[in-house]
């Protein structure tokens, strides 16, 4: 710390914009380290999430945001390495820069390392599991085929005061031009978005898919988006199907997300001849087509999906299964309504980052199926539903995860949950 900020920090001036030595701890959920301030110091014991570092190192921080409570700070010096540490292949990562990208600085062996420390520790503190009960299930973050770089498909640019599309610093609006963003899939890149001016367009997304199709949309204030170049749809394969997904319509970003995820639904599920199957938050109908084969002609499987668009491209890409049906409602709505008198074997819950919630997990539980396989694109919400499923007397009985989105924090998990023997008393 300077001189300068000392004399700052003595008068208890904000601590925003000055620099801290710190040991970093622990990774967190968010894609930043754990330090704390000795209590003598002017941060006052305060805990400090720190970007930019990886477990066990030395380094000097700048200080972005103060709380009450905490700190986050920008590691910009590192005086002592971690053995994981790497020069970031992209130029446009790192402190003050591009917000996209979390671990750019991180091996990538050692990246799926530390989100599976970030599973681990998430089961424990918010899903009440025990040391041994997470020991038990042996958590590790698979690599997806392709490599940590090209592999998204879909990426979003914003457009800036001139005119230039590009991507939003951490925790901020403002947008760094990015002329080639290196985790975008090949036929993203080649889309020439970054070439261009954008007069009168708040942002440009650029929708890829597997079959090397390209749909560049626009969107602004007085606007609803508009195809400005590509087809109307784009195609997708996986288990056996093909879809056609309009640009709006959900689907996985990485090119082998979907193949993978829906295998590991299947595999946890196990499902069987003439089972009847919930599919909530389906979407197009990804894992109901995956477990179709499995209950046969003879078995069920109800979608339920709030997207119109994401319905209409299921009904399509599905037709030729008639065990499987579409529920155009939300989830809540459809457990109350046409799925209230039905019974159910077993449940694939896809929700959204959110996760499930109370009233969600205690209905499911209610319908009484032999196991619900949870799928979450956030670790923390899913450890939070584990608990509420675990309140109600269910177990987590298995547990795969996914580096779906390699260079950032954000990790897959597959969890297969099932009824315990014995219920605990109300």
């Amino acid at each position: 710390m300077t001189r300068l900020q000392e004399d700052a920090t003595a008068l208890d001036e904000p601590l925003e914009g000055s620099v801290l030595e710190l040991v970093v701890g622990a990774v967190a959920h968010g894609g930043h380290c754990v330090a704390r301030t000795s209590a003598s110091s002017p941060a006052g014991g305060r805990v400090v999430f720190v970007r930019h570092s990886l477990p066990g190192e030395r380094v000097r921080a700048v200080v972005t945001e103060e709380r009450s409570a905490y700190l986050r700070a920008d590691a910009v010096e590192v005086l002592m390495a971690a053995p994981g540490r790497v020069e970031p292949p992209c130029p446009y990562a790192g402190p003050d820069r591009c917000g996209g990208c979390d671990f750019q600085h991180v091996d990538p062996a050692v990246q799926r390392e530390l989100k599976a420390a970030v599973v681990v520790e998430l089961l424990g503190r918010l899903g009440g599991l025990t040391p041994a009960e997470v020991s038990g299930l042996r958590v590790r973050v698979d690599e997806l085929p392709g490599g940590p770089l090209e592999w998204r498909t879909r990426v979003h640019y914003t457009v800036d005061d001139y005119d230039r599309p590009g991507l939003l610093k951490h925790r901020s609006h403002e947008v760094v031009a990015v002329p080639r963003c290196l985790i975008a899939h090949p036929a993203v890149q080649a889309a020439g978005v970054t070439d261009r001016r954008w007069p009168s367009v708040d942002s440009v997304e650029v929708v890829g898919s597997g079959a090397g199709e390209v749909v560049v949309l626009t969107e602004s204030r007085h606007a609803g988006p508009a195809v400005v170049s590509g087809p109307a749809a784009v195609h997708e394969r996986a288990v056996g199907l093909e879809w056609t997904i309009p640009p709006g319509v959900f689907w996985q970003v990485h090119a082998a997300a979907a193949a993978t995820l829906a295998s590991a639904v299947v595999n946890l599920l196990e499902p069987r001849r003439g089972e009847r199957v919930w599919d909530l938050y389906g979407g197009v109908g990804l894992f109901a087509a995956a477990v179709a084969a499995g209950v046969g002609p003879d078995g069920r499987v109800d979608v339920v999906e709030s997207d119109p668009a994401a319905v209409a491209a299921g009904q399509q890409a599905l037709h030729r299964l008639p065990q499987v049906s579409f529920i155009a409602a939300t989830v809540e709505r459809a457990l109350r309504g046409p799925l209230r008198e039905s019974t159910v074997d077993v449940v694939v819950l896809d929700p959204p980052r959110a996760g499930a919630g109370r009233a969600v997990v205690e209905t499911l539980v209610a319908a009484a199926p032999r196991a619900v396989a949870y799928v979450a694109c956030d670790p923390a919400a899913l450890a939070r539903d584990v608990r509420t499923f675990a309140s109600a007397g269910w177990r987590l009985a298995g547990l795969r995860a996914y580096d779906c989105f390699p260079m950032t924090h954000h990790v897959e998990c597959v969890a297969l949950l099932t009824p315990t023997t014995h219920h605990p008393a109300p």
